[in-house]
């Protein structure tokens, strides 16, 4: 791991000194001493410079750029700078530009604008990888490898469609079996030749907002995309470690990006980096959340904060400030956890094209002297004196929510059952249920072992691949405690429907069966009421979106209906399941409702928090060697109050000791060591 070589979380973030003249980057590391930064990442979008034609490769303006930070104790994450083709390439080889799902031909410009199947794009990518591995395969300065930058996009030309079909034949081996999985003798789809088979877009299946008439052709045309760039990926990837063997690789994700699966991308990434920017009203819960999704792609691995701005973000409707304080807030709420580095994006302020008011550390003044430049100062000398403390450290949960590309994929292109079901607002609308209760969430995917955990919950699990329905019956067995939800159990991984009943291969653990699923109009409520008290929960609550109207097939009913025709039917059922518990939320409720209910599993299952804070103050623990440290942070611009239930707790920061009640500023962090008993 990177934190080998530094014994401190690295510092510092994307610089561009290609776009500045020599004595602005001499006067720009020493801004960087002042600053406490000791890595940047260099290199992204610099392959223009590095390679003007097929041949000709220039290196020399990096070789100075690495021997003069590392002189100037820098540390370098060196980019395969892949991430935008030359103008050059455009031009002579057309095959590197991307045709759009209406068939129109891209022309240069732009970023993640590079065919993903284009043989001339693979060709010099991977070319310009070796190139640079060979190059610096021994300089002590660069200690992380960052191949392009922020994949994603789509493409519909001839080449992809060509790999498509190579794709295909890969996963179904006949037509006669692809005919099968994707349904085709529905509406006379049924194909004869893997030629006759075309990519699902505007011109053939899609229509509105990505809409699919057949869900199974659109859902594999996503997992291929998807493993289409994860090839590009992979072939900067081993090109640089057959030179340099050790290299730690990785790219930057994007949090909850729909277009690629990063569980699978995961496996090929030494470690997980990506790049966090929630605007001003993104819920700090959703943030959290992301944050754990980065964390859990590798099984609960550290995690580079690669990207985040020092103040406003250039790409937002409106380019908000970070208020003095939450800079420094988000950015230990990401070591809170699991990141052990803390980057921006970017070092210093571009003076041209779209990103010229986008935040940085040095802004366009030039100088010290500014908001932004204090706090992040303020920070480096922080995370120096915490030293290797929280490096490596752990951040344990007992409960997971299991979150799935595939599953985000075939439920927002299905043509029903309403379109305002969105699995991502489902996912964090349960997670927010334990987030509010300062209970540690880690999200997983399907494949992940259950049974570390004492509560799996998996909102909407609509589709449930092989082998998943099985393994979470041992889990509940064995006395864990499994939560899902309406719309769950529907299809399996080819998005056809299982026959016999919902919830499909879940129905035995939950002890029900779905007979129909009512669509409730935005307007549209009913009421979710408890047929006796569990926990705080009482009387009705509300519910929307979608009903379930079931039957208990040896489930307990704990809630029913409260309005129309189904009035009296179980709304919220638990069954019984070995040593465990399978609990069915057959509706939509409000926040109030979820958090009461994962209150009360919770409290149930003893899983509580360290510490007892308001709902604006955030509670997160990473474990190193048997010792806590519970990261305690007020979102909320006033003070409030947070409680530490037993003994005393050093603060690591002011080294101050607090017991009982404590304050904390608005915007204020605390990490607590609790003492040793």
């Amino acid at each position: 791991m990177i934190s080998s070589k530094l014994p401190k979380v690295f510092y510092g973030g994307d610089y561009n000194p290609e776009q500045w003249s020599k004595d602005i980057h001499t006067e720009d590391l020493r801004l960087f001493k002042l600053a406490g930064i000791d890595m940047a990442t260099i290199n992204v979008f610099a392959w223009a410079k590095n390679q003007p034609d097929e041949s000709t490769y220039h290196f020399e303006w990096l070789d100075e750029l690495i021997e003069s930070l590392y002189a100037n104790g820098v540390y370098v994450c060196l980019a395969t700078s892949t991430a935008a083709h030359p103008a050059w390439m455009a031009k002579r080889y057309p095959d590197v530009l991307r045709v759009d799902a209406d068939g129109r031909k891209r022309k240069f410009g732009g970023r993640h604008n590079s065919c993903p199947n284009s043989p001339t794009y693979r060709k010099y990518a991977e070319r310009m990888a070796e190139r640079l591995a060979e190059r610096y395969q021994n300089h002590p300065a660069v200690l992380v490898w960052h191949v392009s930058n922020e994949y994603g996009g789509e493409c519909y030309c001839e080449h992809c469609e060509a790999a498509f079909r190579v794709w295909l034949k890969k996963r179904y081996g006949t037509v006669e079996n692809l005919n099968r999985a994707w349904n085709t003798s529905f509406w006379g789809h049924t194909f004869y030749d893997w030629d006759e088979i075309v990519l699902p877009s505007n011109l053939s299946e899609h229509w509105g907002n990505n809409k699919s008439n057949f869900q199974g052709i659109s859902l594999d045309y996503s997992r291929f995309n998807s493993d289409s760039l994860l090839e590009c990926y992979l072939l900067e990837y081993h090109a640089i470690k057959r030179r340099i063997p050790d290299s730690i690789i990785t790219t930057n994700l994007m949090g909850f990006y729909k277009e690629l699966d990063y569980f699978k991308w995961a496996q090929h990434l030494d470690i997980v980096s990506w790049d966090s920017y929630p605007a001003l009203d993104t819920p700090f819960s959703f943030t959290a959340m992301a944050h754990d999704l980065m964390r859990g792609l590798k099984d609960g691995q550290p995690f580079m904060l690669m990207e985040q701005t020092p103040s406003q973000q250039n790409w937002m409707p409106y380019n908000s400030l970070k208020r003095p304080g939450v800079m420094r807030l988000w950015s230990y709420q990401s070591i809170a956890h699991g990141a052990d580095t803390v980057l921006f994006f970017q070092l210093r302020r571009s003076i041209g094209a779209c990103e010229k008011y986008h935040g940085a550390v040095i802004e366009h003044v030039g100088h010290e002297h500014t908001r932004v430049f204090r706090e992040v100062t303020q920070l480096g000398a922080e995370l120096k004196a915490l030293g290797d403390t929280l490096l490596d450290a752990s951040v344990p949960s007992r409960a997971a929510i299991i979150f799935d590309w595939d599953n985000w994929w075939a439920i927002e292109k299905s043509s029903g059952p309403t379109v305002a079901l969105k699995y991502l607002e489902q996912i964090h609308k349960y997670y927010k249920a334990f987030f509010d209760q300062h209970v540690q969430v880690d999200i997983i995917s399907p494949s992940t072992e259950f049974t570390k955990y004492d509560i799996v919950v998996a909102p909407v699990l609509y589709m449930v691949k092989e082998g998943v329905a099985g393994r979470l019956e041992h889990f509940v067995e064995q006395g864990g405690t499994f939560l899902t939800t309406f719309f769950s159990g529907i299809v399996d991984e080819h998005d056809l429907v299982t026959l016999g009943g919902y919830p499909g291969k879940l129905r035995k653990l939950l002890g029900i069966w779905v007979e129909e699923i009512d669509a409730l109009l935005p307007t549209q409520k009913n009421r979710i009421v408890m047929k006796e008290k569990t926990g705080v929960l009482e009387g009705a609550y509300p519910c929307g979106l979608l009903c379930d109207l079931l039957h208990t097939e040896g489930a307990d009913t704990i809630a029913v209906y409260g309005e129309d025709f189904y009035q009296g039917m179980p709304a919220l059922t638990r069954n019984r399941w070995g040593n465990g518990a399978a609990w069915y939320m057959a509706t939509d409720p409000d926040q109030e409702f979820l958090n009461g209910l994962l209150t009360h599993i919770c409290t149930e299952l003893g899983i509580g928090a360290p510490i007892t804070a308001p709902d604006s103050v955030e509670i997160s623990v990473r474990s190193k060697e048997g010792t806590d440290y519970i990261f305690v942070m007020n979102h909320d611009r006033e003070p409030q109050q947070y409680y530490i239930q037993e003994g005393t707790a050093l603060e690591l920061i002011s080294k101050h000791e607090y017991s009982g009640e404590v304050t904390i500023a608005g915007h204020d962090v605390h990490i607590l060591r609790p003492s040793q008993h």
